[in-house]
């Protein structure tokens, strides 16, 4: 027999989900416990895409959704939304839709009406206190036990709570959304307490974010039972400053993330094994599917320790200092509300303070690549993860760098393009065709074929002699398309560089670096005639001139 409670359990995910994509942003600036996890809005929000996206997986089975049976829904929801999970928040999410997954397959048959309801929000509070090992009032945890409180005491003073099968879908919609909002008027309290019971909160003066994102996401559900606008929540100001809490990490850099899954997992073995090399460590799960979150300094260890007892899958690293930063960047731009964020951005690996402004003046996220422009693995995927989008595309601006940044996009959770650009000159007029509202795939087509038709060159001191003899340490060496073409003086060698780049071209841009020889006005002297000069600052170390033609 069909379980209409299946058809609803979909519906209200989705209204969860969408009505915390639209206030993403402002809880990821609420974020002071714990500051160190970065993004709450985009954590939590990418727990409840794993089940939205499970549910997804489930209805192109043959059986339609309503057929399938509760208890193979709710576990594969459930286990979707730990493996899923990302940072603190996140796993605590998990933790109550586990919670509450246990009670609903424990009462097979049982309509969902308001007294399930009740029971499973009492089950999930308790098992995500029970997840964590010094539970702290004031945040998700307080919130999400202060609603279940008032759920049941509703439930109590209902003259019958009890729903019959019979009742009409309607009838049963509005009976648990009139419970679940009078519940949500207490989280709302609770949230708003939140910093009399944490002193980090009220120093900062800001209210806990995942637990003001718990309330985001039970707005959303009663807005989808009824199918009307969410109820009203207060909206919530932004720290004041930046608090070291006790849960925070001042001493490691990524907040990591990964699953294992094998037989007869030990929890408290790995919980050990991760406080050894970091701390806010957070391991949940069974004696076949672990979550493990930590921060660390030294997040591919982390993840070759724990692989020695399972395999480990669904891996996802933030730079911590990196989310901060942005926080702090976007709050000193406005003080209004963010702009809206794009579904697809940018990152590029720069060097140079002048590069780094050229790409930010183009909305693109920035990854300092250093001197040799070369960053690992993990610093790439810690950049796809702080990008505010949920499609990245990636531009490694140097051969080197391809493998890694595609290592990292398949590590990362978000949907990943790298589009191979070879120099930070060919990411730079890539860029130029992204439109943010696009998806990856049709932005890195775009932008792929923007390189193909940029031709590419440069000019830079030789760091040591030529094997050949064609120059010495300290010449001026110049590169047409990756071959090296001239070399002398940077006059002489600038001149023929730009000369093969001109030859049907419209434009030139030239970017200078830190210690270039020659000046904007020599440059333009020694143009191609009838082709346009674009000069810029780069800054860029290695190189005297990074040159591009389109």
């Amino acid at each position: 027999m069909s379980d209409p409670s299946l058809v609803r359990f979909r519906a209200v995910v989705e209204g969860a989900l969408a009505h915390l994509e639209s206030r993403r942003q402002e809880i990821n600036d609420l974020n002071v416990f714990p500051v160190a996890d970065g993004d709450t809005g985009d954590n939590m929000a990418l727990t409840l895409r794993a089940c939205r996206e499970e549910l997804e997986r489930l209805s192109m089975v043959d059986r339609p959704i309503d057929e399938i049976g509760r208890e193979e829904i709710v576990e594969s929801v459930a286990r979707a939304a730990l493996l899923g999970a990302r940072g603190n928040s996140g796993v605590i999410l998990s933790q109550l839709i586990r919670g509450a997954a246990e009670e609903l397959i424990s009462r097979p048959g049982e309509l969902v009406d308001p007294t399930l309801i009740g029971a499973a929000m009492a089950q999930g509070a308790q098992r995500a206190y029970n997840s964590v090992r010094d539970p702290a009032e004031g945040t998700i945890l307080t919130v999400m036990r202060e609603m279940a409180t008032r759920a049941a005491s509703e439930i109590a003073h209902m003259p019958d709570p009890r729903l019959s099968p019979g009742t009409p879908s309607e009838v049963q919609n509005a009976a648990i959304a009139d419970i679940l909002e009078r519940a949500l008027q207490s989280g709302e309290e609770a949230v708003k307490h939140g910093p009399e019971l944490l002193p980090a909160l009220k120093q900062a003066g800001v209210v806990d974010a995942g637990g003001y994102a718990a309330t985001v996401i039970f707005a959303g559900v009663v807005a989808a039972l009824r199918g009307t606008d969410p109820p009203e929540l207060e909206h919530h100001a932004p720290a004041v400053r930046v608090t070291h809490p006790e849960h925070e990490s001042s001493t490691y850099r990524y907040c990591t993330n990964f699953a294992v899954t094998g037989r007869e997992l030990d929890v408290q073995a790995v919980t050990d094994a991760m406080e050894s090399m970091g701390d806010s460590v957070l391991v949940v799960g069974d004696r076949t599917t672990l979550k493990v979150h930590v921060h660390t300094d030294d997040p591919e260890e982390a993840m070759a320790i724990a692989g020695r007892t399972g395999e480990v899958s669904h891996t996802d690293v933030a730079d911590m200092r990196l989310q901060v930063a942005a926080r702090d960047e976007r709050m000193a731009a406005s003080d209004g509300p963010v702009a809206e964020v794009g579904r697809t951005a940018v990152v590029a690996v720069v060097s140079g303070a002048g590069i780094r402004g050229l790409y930010e003046s183009l909305g693109v996220g920035v990854l300092d690549g250093g001197l040799t422009l070369n960053p690992s693995t993990y610093e790439l995927l810690a950049a796809i993860h702080a990008s505010p989008s949920e499609e990245v595309i990636v531009l490694p601006n140097n051969p080197n760098v391809i493998m890694a940044a595609e290592r990292a996009a398949e590590l990362s959770d978000k949907v990943v393009h790298v589009v191979p650009s070879r120099a930070q000159q060919a990411g730079l007029a890539a860029t130029v065709a992204l439109l943010p509202h696009l998806g990856a795939q049709e932005n890195a087509d775009a932008m792929a074929e923007v390189l193909e038709m940029t031709r590419l060159g440069g000019v830079a001191r030789a760091a040591r002699d030529d094997g050949d003899g064609r120059f010495v340490t300290g010449e001026a060496v110049g590169f047409f398309d990756e071959e090296i073409v001239a070399w002398g003086t940077p006059e002489d060698t600038l001149r023929t560089v730009l000369a093969l780049l001109g030859e049907d071209a419209e434009l030139i841009t030239c970017i200078a670096g830190a210690d270039a020889p020659l000046g904007e006005d020599d440059i333009a002297a020694l143009m191609v005639e009838d082709v346009e000069l674009e000069y810029s600052h780069g800054g860029q170390p290695a190189w005297w001139w990074l040159l591009a033609a389109e």
